[in-house]
């Protein structure tokens, strides 16, 4: 396995999808980056010559692109700030319910967790 940012990328996978195992860089970004590099994307992970994986590992830590700690720290702080703000999707969050506008009455159990009884609630019949 090729280890790029900290990140052990699978070697049967093609070269884009690859990248994408790295937090922070999509679909697009690891196109991006086998255009600008020249790189192959049907290739494997596991072909490319350690030239060709060292100019990938070279692009994906510079400071183009941020990455996995950061990139998560970042992320963590834009929910932070938000929750700081008391702004509705901060409330949202500290709430655990869905943030961006889905309904809640049926679905959404991704975020609520399992459905929990509730002590005189009749089911209605529709």
């Amino acid at each position: 396995m090729a280890r790029i940012a900290g990140v052990n990328v699978p070697d049967k996978k093609r070269v884009p999808i690859a990248l994408t195992y790295i937090h922070g860089i999509g679909r697009t970004s690891a196109e991006a980056i086998c255009a600008k590099l020249g790189v192959d994307t049907a290739q494997r992970m596991g072909s490319l010559d350690e030239d060709a994986l060292g100019r990938i590992r070279a692009e994906v830590e510079s400071a183009e692109y941020v990455i996995e700690g950061d990139r998560r720290r970042q992320v963590s702080m834009n929910i932070k700030r938000l929750l700081d703000m008391k702004c509705y999707r901060g409330l949202r969050h500290r709430a655990g319910l869905p943030v961006r506008g889905q309904r809640t009455v049926t679905n959404a159990r991704t975020r609520k967790g399992p459905a929990r009884p509730v002590a005189g609630k009749k089911k209605v019949k529709k």
